[in-house]
């Protein structure tokens, strides 16, 4: 059995030929964007006569599982606040997904990289991607059969269609897991400033670990601030979540809200929103709410959380809280440990027969994401111990 049965059919394949074509020969004035994994390009495709964002991938052995861990997950989801698959490109050594183009880019670019020329976001246009970000999170925490984590929820990785809506991508890190077993330990994904202290303490990413990520994406659209930023008059590191909280303790929660707005917003859908950032940053998880009470929030159709005016303190089994030293210092010991675990894995092809379509949806609810017929499961790296893990059929291997 090839690679090709290990992913979805329903993705287009495309050749290796026409996309070095759409990309000029993946030339650099075609690059839009770049990360750990590899480089984003704009390309212009022939057989079609659109544009798209083909990714490609480099090629290290951490590369390649996030490849096809993205590939295997985001080929089954359909949402109309994801950004959408169009194929793949298994060939030459050669690692690429297709998207669909986002025009606007990311939000990080919106909010920080380029405001002078797309001119920065308006009020219910911040308000509608918390909304639409939020969606896209209850459809994969509740609304599929296999429960979807994400496990990189930034501003980066959620891009903005023509109509500045949200499109959440970058399933690298995804994991697909049944919605009744426990959660599994890792070595700890993601990026600093958006990791749920839990997550960074015990390595066990959840729903709720994705809740706090969120969150701190609501107040970073809010306020026009970085997760963890330096003070402008000094050298302090500052963390949004506590200069949020302090500023709700100070009843001066709006004053939180980005300047730039001038103050052109909605009194009521900021505190909302803000609010709704602090609820979901809560330090402690249990206390953090679904994203479907998030979302109903959002949509004035249940009452906000109540959300205590001191920041609580979270403390683990050493009875040491949780600082911003120690969330930067947890991370760069997780990543001496990958560089002690990186060995590289190659996938074994599977002789299970591979899913035929994948889950389609009006917009919110999902059936079985890449269902087996005989119920089996894919294996993709056969080591116990690799702290990456690719979901083929949504069973973690």
């Amino acid at each position: 059995m090839t690679i090709k049965a290990e992913v979805t059919r329903n993705p287009r394949q495309f050749s290796y030929r026409e996309l070095k074509i759409a990309t000029n020969d993946f030339h650099s004035s075609r690059i839009i964007g770049s990360g750990s994994f590899g480089t984003v390009y704009k390309a212009f495709l022939l057989s079609s006569g659109t544009t798209a964002a083909v990714k490609r991938s480099t090629r290290s052995c951490d590369a390649k599982t996030e490849f096809f861990a993205e590939l295997s997950v985001i080929a089954c989801l359909r949402h109309k606040n994801l950004v959408p698959l169009q194929g793949y490109c298994i060939e030459k050594g050669e690692l690429l997904l297709v998207y669909e183009l986002m025009p606007y880019g990311s939000i990080d670019n919106m909010l920080y990289k380029d405001p002078e020329h797309w001119g920065f976001l308006k009020w219910n246009q911040r308000y509608n991607i918390a909304i639409g970000l939020a969606s896209a999170l209850a459809y994969l925490h509740q609304e599929c059969d296999k429960l979807v984590i994400h496990r990189d929820i930034k501003t980066s990785n959620v891009m903005l269609d023509a109509h500045f809506n949200a499109r959440l991508g970058d399933f690298g890190l995804a994991r697909l897991i049944d919605h009744d077993q426990s959660p599994i330990s890792t070595l700890t994904a993601g990026t600093v400033g958006y990791l749920a202290p839990e997550y960074l303490h015990y390595g066990k990413a959840t729903d709720k670990t994705d809740v706090y990520s969120y969150g701190v994406v609501v107040l970073e659209v809010c306020c026009g601030r970085r997760p963890i930023e330096k003070e402008t008059d000094g050298e302090n590191m500052v963390n949004l979540v506590d200069w949020v909280w302090e500023m709700y303790t100070k009843d001066q929660i709006l004053e939180a809200i980005d300047k730039r707005l001038i103050g052109l917003f909605d009194e009521e859908e900021g505190r909302r929103l803000l609010m709704v950032g602090l609820s979901c940053s809560n330090p402690v998880g249990e206390t953090r709410p679904s994203m479907r009470r998030v979302l109903q929030i959002l949509n004035h159709e249940v009452d906000e959380m109540v959300v205590p005016k001191m920041k609580p303190k979270l403390s683990f089994s050493n009875s040491l809280p949780m600082s911003l030293d120690d969330i930067v210092s947890s991370l760069d010991e997780d990543e001496v440990e990958e560089e002690d675990a990186g060995s590289c894995k190659t996938p074994v092809a599977s002789s299970k027969t591979p899913c035929e379509t994948p889950c389609e949806m009006p917009d919110t609810s999902c059936k079985t994401p890449c269902e087996m017929p005989d119920g089996g499961s894919k294996t993709s790296d056969t080591d116990p111990d690799s702290p990456f893990e690719i979901c083929i059929d949504g069973s973690q291997v």
